[in-house]
């Protein structure tokens, strides 16, 4: 067993926008707890954390990085993640590791997308929050106004835990529970009022101290002090620190908070495992059954091992023992537990409840839930945003198209955000991600590690089909060529169903009498699956449809099942065809910040791709958020419209919305394009 126990780990997530300083306060932190011997640097590139080539070149984090640290007999594990808005899916699975989410914000930049986006996302998981004001060295003065458009934007339970001093090179606890109070004079504000502040947050937490207060004006400090995890924990009180992480200014306050006030894993958020409708609690204890989830997938670059990191929610494994993904009854050996700090790792015996370790060599991916023994059920992950950003690639050099498959199977196991598909209509090989930068550096990536180099180009929209009314359809299938011959008929009938139905074919047998025997029924919903891949209309995918297979007709000799598979799949195009088809384009939900003197330019333009806005809010620092719908073939090139409108200070983020009819001024060229060509199947 470790020297530690579940109550002593904290599990510490570092999110918020690039450029904030989220790696520089990891480093202060493995510095001022001694766990390393020198302060590394991102800009002189001796970071002990951003150790890819990618990221040394880039200057910013590419994949989260595991480091552990110990202050005060806490055992801290923080996970320092990409701030890039088009690296969000691996921070955001982060947050599945962790009790307590850091927010890092630059001091110079103030409130931005990532600032906003994680601090709901940390919420709507029900992680307790931090606010660290990182950089205060670089504009001392406009501190104050930041923490109020921190409150503005955040809430009221936003509470200074230590005020800066001496133009921001030095800071000042706001209460003494740590026995690091200070002295001096704050540069804003007052330690009194703060400690005010957090008072009146923590007493929410209990009637009986909140009665005493109002009763006796004061609470005795100790009755804030153990109860002060409560109130983060809930949500109530959110802490807010002030650091310089490059000089080490507020390192060591920050760490008095995450080791001594927030929460550990057996007071913090409780997981569970979701089995059917079933909602099964994961109690924290070494002595449970053991249940893991896989949080991150990294592979190392010289020696392509790949390494699944686990977030252990009950039990306790070795490396002797085996592991079940869930639904898997066969199992995998673990071999060696390894706990990381950046890129260097040890290897430990034994890892209980509330931990995080890393398994190398097994066949895991983010997400995945996993057991001792053989079982069911997951954990729940954050909800990861569905990539919307596609190209078109294919491989410069001859003879690379099978090395490809494995390169995007790589890629996609590092980020759950990246996704690849082999379009069935063009025959593209299309790969999907947030945005323009986040597709460039997994090429990047591949380029590094494989040797592969593609030309990309945009990728055809994912349009798709649909039919509008109920209609029948009707094909007989016939040959006979001097031999046994084939023979099939179908009637059936189709209808309309809810728009994203799921699944996208409803199927039903509404055959009496035995006009088809029923051991032909497989066949032909194999025909019916195969037009729903490929289109009856314009060659997209159907959805939304119901059939009906109402009659036909059988030979005792000559049925065979690809009869009636070309019966059933010809009888339903037949039907579709009649039953007024329409073309779906994909909507999508865009969210653009941009200084408020260019929401005129930005709604017009929105407006001149056929965008409906959908709400609209006035941000703190000069800022707006316009929200609007707008389908995605508009869209390609947004991102360098935006950058011209806004001088390059806007953003955007958008994910798919739901589909909807193509105007028909539009979907008339769009089905010219295609050109329907007689499968092997017909005469």
């Amino acid at each position: 067993m470790p020297a530690y126990t579940t109550a002593d780990i904290r599990n510490v997530v570092l999110v918020g926008h690039g450029g904030s300083g989220k790696t520089s306060l990891a480093e202060a932190m493995l510095h001022t707890t001694g766990a390393t011997g020198r302060l590394g640097s991102v800009a002189d590139k001796t970071s002990h954390l951003d150790v890819d080539d990618e990221e040394r070149e880039r200057g910013f984090s590419v994949e989260p990085h595991i480091l552990h640290v110990t202050h005060d007999h806490k055992q801290i594990n923080i996970i320092d993640t990409p701030g890039a808005t088009d690296l969000v899916g691996p921070a955001i699975a982060a947050l599945a590791a962790a009790e307590t989410a850091v927010l890092v914000v630059n001091a110079g930049a103030g409130i931005q997308v990532n600032t906003r986006k994680f601090f709901e996302h940390a919420k709507n998981y029900g992680l307790a929050r931090v606010v660290v004001v990182n950089r205060i060295d670089a504009d001392p003065g406009a501190l104050e106004e930041l923490l109020k458009s921190l409150r503005e934007a955040f809430g009221e339970s936003l509470a200074p835990f230590n005020l800066p001093a001496n133009k921001g090179k030095t800071t000042i606890a706001c209460y003494d529970a740590h026995g690091h109070q200070g002295t001096g004079t704050p540069d804003f504000g007052d330690v009194g009022a703060c400690y005010t502040q957090i008072i009146e947050r923590v007493i929410e937490t209990d009637e009986k101290l909140m009665n005493e207060y109002f009763e006796k004006g004061e609470v005795p400090p100790n009755e804030i002090i153990d109860r002060i995890s409560d109130a983060i924990a809930a949500g109530i009180l959110v802490p807010v620190l002030f650091t310089n992480a490059k000089g080490e200014v507020g390192v060591r306050e920050l760490l008095d908070c995450l080791a001594d006030d927030c929460p550990s894993p057996t007071h913090g958020k409780q997981r569970s495992i979701t089995r059917g409708t079933e909602e099964i609690a994961l109690p924290p204890k070494i002595e449970a059954p053991f249940t893991g989830l896989v949080f991150k997938v990294h592979y190392e670059a010289k020696s392509n091992i790949k390494y699944a990191f686990i977030r252990i929610f009950s039990g306790h494994i070795k490396g002797d023992g085996n592991l079940h993904p869930a639904g898997d009854k066969r199992g995998m050996r673990i071999g060696h537990l390894l706990k990381f700090q950046g890129a260097a790792h040890v290897e430990i015996d034994e890892a209980i409840a509330g931990d995080i370790v890393a398994i190398a060599k097994l066949d895991l991916h983010i997400g995945t839930t996993v057991y001792s023994v053989p079982a069911e059920g997951n954990v729940k992950m954050p909800r990861i945003p569905t990539p919307m950003f596609s190209l078109a690639v294919e491989p410069k050099a001859r003879g690379d198209e099978g090395k490809i498959a494995d390169a995007l199977r790589r890629l996609h196991d590092i980020d759950p955000c990246f996704r690849s598909r082999q379009d069935p209509q063009t025959h593209e090989l299309v790969i999907s991600g947030v945005g323009d930068l986040h597709l460039r550096i997994m090429l990047s990536k591949m380029h590094r590690s494989n040797k592969i180099d593609v030309n990309t180009k945009p990728p055809k929209i994912p349009y798709r089909e649909t039919i509008s009314s109920k209609a029948d359809g009707h094909y007989r299938h016939k040959k006979q060529s001097g031999g046994a011959g084939q023979f099939g008929e179908v009637f059936l009938t189709v209808s309309p169903l809810q728009r994203g139905a799921e699944p996208p074919l409803e199927w039903a047998w509404d055959i009496f009498g035995g006009s088809i025997p029923g051991q032909f029924e497989s066949a032909i919903k194999k025909g019916c699956t195969e037009l729903m891949e490929q289109g009856a209309l314009a060659g997209f995918p159907l959805q939304d449809v119901k059939v009906s297979i109402t009659d036909g007709k059988h030979h005792p000799v000559d049925s065979k099942e690809v009869a009636f598979k070309i019966a059933g799949k010809f009888a339903f195009r037949d039907a579709i065809l009649k039953a007024h088809p329409v073309l779906l384009e994909p909507i999508v939900n865009i969210e653009v910040t941009v200084p408020t003197e260019n929401v005129g330019d930005v709604t017009g333009d929105i407006a001149s791709r056929r965008g409906r806005p959908q709400g609209q809010d006035m941000l703190p620092g000069n800022m707006a958020v316009i929200k609007a719908q707008a389908p995605l073939a508009k869209m390609a090139d947004y991102h360098s419209r935006l950058s011209s409108i806004s001088g390059g200070k806007g953003s955007f983020a958008m994910e798919l919305s739901h589909y909807e009819p193509v105007p028909s001024h539009e979907a008339g060229a769009i089905i010219a394009q295609y050109k329907p060509h007689k499968g092997e199947d017909e005469e």
